[in-house]
């Protein structure tokens, strides 16, 4: 499959979402050399860009991300790895189980109060 690297500079977003639950746990960027490895061996390695370079998640916590399934969107830009987390669940760096915890409040009234 032809993934689209060049939109974003040689990077397309990676959303990982636990494939059990369907909880969305974090989000990555992939370059072509991430996205060959993370299938290569079956665990999700991003490429980071602070430090510009390649890193398997879990590699020295134990939480690594076990790849169960992959796609990518009808642009062929981003992907969604639905994934099976080892260790003890843990996946952001801050200790909870999804890096989406911080709740933004909206001006927008809920469906409820329209």
């Amino acid at each position: 499959m032809n993934i689209d690297f060049e939109k974003m500079q040689g990077l397309v977003p990676a959303i990982v979402q636990d494939s059990v639950t369907g909880d969305v746990l974090m989000l990555g960027f992939m370059n072509r050399e991430a996205f060959e490895r993370t299938f290569a061996i079956g665990y999700v390695t991003f490429f980071s860009r602070t430090r510009n370079q390649l890193w398997t998640k879990g590699e020295t916590s134990g939480n690594r991300l076990k790849v169960v399934s992959a796609s990518t969107d009808c642009d062929r830009d981003s992907l969604l790895l639905k994934v099976e987390v080892e260790g003890e669940g843990v996946v952001c760096h801050e200790g909870t189980r999804s890096c989406f915890t911080q709740v933004l409040h909206t001006s927008s009234p809920a469906p409820e109060e329209r």
